[in-house]
């Protein structure tokens, strides 16, 4: 797997001898948002992206293929680029846990560390992030171990929470509404705290912390108005208000919505 290694035109000096020796470029580093699902929200450049580099990164769990990789199967058709990075843990402990946050750290240190091999040799890599590298993304952390070593570009994506308010429509903002984006894993009492405050939400990585976020929702008196969606964009896609959803399993691939109500002329 083979990348064009590009070459830098030697340093003249005024009588115009060249001074040093041509050296090789290195590759560039690509954040690639692939949008939340639906592969017709990928943008014109993600795409030029997918079908050029030598290198297509994906984030995965063991044993299966990521989401962003199934996205962009609308694309790329050629197996011999696929780089998968398997996470050595996806649900299996916390992420406050020691060994977690250790694990992790390793797994990102090392990763890194494959990559700037290909980098280094001249050899464009493209990580495939869900939705926006720069929003919640796996990206960020290869990103920050190599961003001060090699060229980066990051291609903005269609996120999943706006994947998800179009196809439940539900406009989320009206006037002067504050729009609040929550991690469901944060303790009940943030939650609480953070909402009492806003005119509308975006809770994402539900998974087993939905009824906690269902109580909540009730409590600061945005149940009626929460809508659940679940592989939004995707095939298998649910939408439902949450007051309505009979259960507590959520994958995921899910988030509710609490829309504001603000100004409307």
């Amino acid at each position: 797997m083979e990348g064009s290694v590009r070459i830098d035109a030697p340093a003249e000096t005024a009588d115009g001898a060249g001074e040093t020796p041509a050296m090789a470029k290195t590759g560039t580093l690509y954040g690639v948002g692939m949008g939340p699902g639906d592969p017709d929200f990928l943008t014109v450049k993600a795409m030029r992206v997918l079908e050029h580099a030598p290198v297509l990164v994906h984030f995965c769990k063991r044993g299966k293929r990521g989401n962003a990789r199934t996205i962009a199967d609308a694309v790329v058709c050629d197996p011999v680029r696929e780089f998968p990075l398997a996470y050595p843990y996806t649900t299996e402990l916390h992420p406050d846990h020691p060994e977690y946050v250790s694990a992790l750290a390793g797994f990102y240190d090392e990763a890194a560390g494959r990559l700037a091999d290909h980098l280094g040799a001249g050899r464009d890599v493209a990580i495939l992030s869900e939705g926006d590298p720069f929003f919640y993304g796996s990206f960020m952390h290869l990103w920050r171990r190599l961003k001060d070593r090699f060229p980066v570009e990051v291609i903005p994506g269609v996120t999943g929470m706006s994947g998800c308010w179009t196809r439940a429509g539900t406009p989320i903002t009206w006037g002067d509404d504050v729009l609040t984006i929550l991690p469901a894993t944060l303790p009940r009492e943030a939650l609480v705290e953070r909402l009492k405050g806003t005119d509308a939400a975006v809770i994402m990585k539900l998974g087993r912390h939905l009824p906690k976020v269902r109580g909540v929702l009730a409590e600061t008196g945005f149940l009626a108005r929460a809508v659940y969606v679940e592989r939004g964009t995707m095939a298998g896609e649910q939408v439902v208000p949450l007051a309505e959803k009979a259960d507590d399993v959520a994958p995921y691939f899910s988030m509710v919505l609490v829309p504001g109500e603000g100004r409307r002329p």
